[in-house]
């Protein structure tokens, strides 16, 4: 009997995969391409056998054998707590792409509405600060927008007057860039030039700045990061507005992604930082703090100061 033939035996009296599934599979794959040491590379025909019965395992788990309700699908239960930082950025990107579907493109004359609820707790003496910041960031950058940060309005003028970021905040020059997560990660090592930290760091700019998302992009670079060796889950996390939370990190990094434990909706993120001085020729920080960002909510509007 070959390969193929025993996964078709296996799978005959198993249901369909449901979506949940069919994530949780495709993240095994992709870890498994990184273990094998040749990310990218194709797999070898034992590797890619092994993974295909697992595949196929969690279909049956999925698709009928094990029905997890509502309840079981939190933080504490025995299915996330074996969820894996890769599935649950697959998961993730599934649910971006939902919730993006069927929305308009904005027009270049249009503005990006971002509303984020920041809190920050400074480590020495656990004082307490929250800012709720609004912004108004042109689609194309041919006007000005307003952006507020920790509660100071910025009055950008623009792109082409002032430095321009990168990732680049204009929307037609994001809609340039690659979905495929494979190319978007190469993009985020910029070409090789930076390493994976560099790559995550990258990809959480994306959501630092506020930004317009080309269809398909956001989902990507969650699929992406979800490439990096070494990324780590961290479960029992509350977001800046008490939402139950899983934080995806790289270590060292002073970053972490946050999702929801039942929708893995993107909630915002988790900072940790200080304020930067030089001493003896280095960085130090001082007045260390833990700071949680939550996107409140997104749209896109006709003018500054209007809301959608």
């Amino acid at each position: 009997m070959d390969d193929l033939t025993a996964v078709r035996e296996l799978a005959a009296d198993v249901p369909p995969p449901t979506d949940e599934a069919r994530s949780a599979a495709r993240a095994r794959l992709h870890c498994a391409v990184v273990q094998e040491g040749r990310p990218g590379a194709l797999l070898s025909r034992r590797l890619m056998f092994r993974v295909a019965v697992a595949g196929t395992a969690t279909a049956a788990v999925a698709g009928g054998v094990v029905v997890a309700t509502r309840d079981e699908r939190d933080a504490d239960s025995p299915r996330m707590a074996t969820l894996s930082a890769a599935e649950l950025l697959h998961r993730a990107a599934d649910r971006t792409r939902a919730d993006s579907a069927g929305l308009p493109i904005p027009r270049n004359d249009q503005y990006l509405y971002t509303k984020t609820y920041i809190s920050r707790t400074y480590v020495e003496g656990g004082r307490r600060r929250t800012w709720t910041d609004e912004s108004w960031t042109s689609v194309d950058g041919s006007k000005p927008s307003r952006r507020q940060e920790y509660g100071k309005v910025h009055h950008d003028p623009p792109l082409g007057e002032h430095e321009v970021m990168w990732p680049p905040t204009e929307y037609t020059a994001l809609a340039e860039w690659p979905t495929d997560p494979d190319e978007l990660l190469d993009r985020l090592r910029m070409g090789g030039r930076g390493d994976d930290r560099t790559a995550f760091m990258n990809a959480v700019q994306f959501f630092v700045v506020p930004r317009v998302m080309p269809p398909g992009l956001e989902a990507a670079s969650f699929e992406a990061v979800a490439r990096i060796p070494g990324i780590r889950i961290d479960r029992g996390v509350v977001d800046a507005l008490g939402r139950q939370a899983i934080a995806v990190s790289y270590p060292e990094s002073d970053f972490a992604f946050l999702f929801d434990t039942k929708t893995y909706a993107y909630l915002g993120l988790n900072v940790d930082g200080g304020t930067g001085e030089m001493v003896d020729g280095r960085m130090k920080l001082r007045d260390r703090y833990h700071e949680l960002r939550a996107r409140q909510e997104t749209g896109v509007v006709d003018r500054i100061g209007q809301r959608p």
